[in-house]
């Protein structure tokens, strides 16, 4: 048998009035809200985001908690929408809960914004949610940095959240516990302020989940504190209640059985964050009206340049083609007649040629040294130079009648003389 232990702390910082964040745990499901909007409009939209995921989920399954999540912000659109106080508000939502998967206990993990999931596994931290922020969006395109995305202006723009569209986007996940494990839920007021290298090592120091907590929550506070704090830390126990990382004691905490799993296997369900930002609000802000779900993807300005250009380049290449192939004049045979064609001989790709003058010159008249080269189609650049070509013939032709007559005369004025 596997058990989990837990400890919460939440703290609205050094700069903001009030704490917009919620924080819930139980037995079996643990979630971090982190609100949003005008005056204490966040709030409300964080408390009402977590009331309605805990009432939502009817079933011990990940599609539970995913169709949970999209009824909590169905809950938040109706309350932003019926009541002006309320209007624009929105929220992030991380949260963690036991699911049965093939008759053995799973984490499912569901998230919608940037608060974020943390696994301490074996003392290394690692990232298990996908921060659906602008920042995050273009390190992971990128374009930024991990350096840069940390101190970027723009790190508090968010791509998702509750409250905004009638449809959401959940990125979930399902988790087999192993004992040792140990998860953080926490809204941006602790990543934003605590380095990852400084969280696993007070992950690492601390055993007790709620000591831990608190402790995070300080040194977000003494990095600046400019946003609401909320952490939640869940750790797997052994059948003994003992979690095997560094300095834990046995039983600690509030715990729950669960059934152990074997090996620990991390997959993704639903749709990773996409590569262009489709809306961006700030926090303590109203978002403006997005003008589509965002379930539709957006093409980037990159993408349509590219595009563009390379429907340019086709369409010049098919105009040249079309031109040369409509422009072009050649002479050739037709029922041994000489004929004039615009086009290219035997045509370019689909352009066949036409004709467009059939002369009295035939195959019998020609001179005997161009036949070869009409066979083979005689190509002139426009329909004058195919009329000179002609008339070279023709000119060929009568001089060669010429020559032919004045032989002939010739012939008959001697053999006349001869006979006198």
């Amino acid at each position: 048998m596997t058990r989990l232990a837990w400890g919460s702390a939440s703290d609205p910082g050094r700069v903001r009035p009030d704490n917009q964040d919620s924080v819930f745990t139980s037995d079996s499901l643990f979630a971090v809200a982190d609100g949003m909007g005008g005056h204490q409009a966040g709030e409300v939209a964080s408390q009402l985001a977590i009331t309605s995921l805990r009432e939502a989920v009817d079933e011990p399954t990940t599609d539970a908690f995913v169709r949970a999540v999209q009824l909590a912000n169905d809950q938040v659109v109706a309350s932003a929408t019926s009541d002006p106080d309320l209007a624009g508000m929105g929220t992030t939502l991380c949260a963690m809960g036991v699911v049965q998967v093939d008759g053995q206990d799973r984490l499912a993990i569901v998230n919608v914004g940037d608060s974020r999931v943390y696994l301490l596994k074996e003392d290394v931290l690692e990232q298990v949610t996908d921060d659906h922020s602008l920042v995050a969006t273009l390190e992971r395109q990128g374009r930024l940095t991990p350096a840069e995305a940390a101190v970027h202006p723009q790190r508090n723009i968010i791509t998702r959240a509750l409250g905004i569209d009638a449809r959401v986007m959940v990125d979930s996940w399902e988790v087999l516990p192993v004992a040792g494990d140990r998860y953080v839920l926490c809204s941006d007021g602790l990543s934003n302020e605590v380095d990852e290298s400084r969280i696993a090592a007070t992950l690492r120091k601390l055993a007790d989940p709620d000591d831990a907590a608190r402790e995070l929550v300080r040194l977000a506070n003494e990095g600046g504190g400019r946003d609401n704090i909320s952490v939640v830390i869940v750790d797997v126990l052994d059948d003994e209640g003992t979690s095997h990382g560094p300095g834990a004691t046995p039983e600690y905490g509030r715990v729950l059985s669960a059934v152990s799993g074997e090996t620990r296997a991390m997959g993704t369900t639903g749709t990773a964050d996409p590569a262009a930002a489709p809306r961006r609000f700030r926090r303590g802000t109203k978002p403006p009206k997005p003008p589509k779900p965002e379930g539709s993807r957006r093409v980037t300005w990159r993408a349509v340049v590219f595009l563009a250009a390379v429907l340019a380049v086709l369409g010049i290449g098919f105009a040249a083609i079309t031109y040369y192939g409509r422009s072009t004049y050649y002479i050739g045979f037709s029922d041994e007649a000489v004929v004039v064609y615009r086009g290219k001989p035997g045509g370019v790709l689909w352009i066949q040629p036409e004709a467009v003058e059939r002369t009295q010159l035939t195959r019998q008249t020609v001179p005997v040294a161009t036949v070869a080269e009409i066979d083979k189609g005689k190509v002139e650049p426009t329909l004058e130079d195919a009329h000179k070509y002609l008339a070279n013939l023709q000119d060929q032709l009568r001089t060669t009648q010429s020559t032919t007559t004045t032989s002939v005369s010739g012939a008959v004025t001697t053999s006349t003389a001869a006979g006198n």
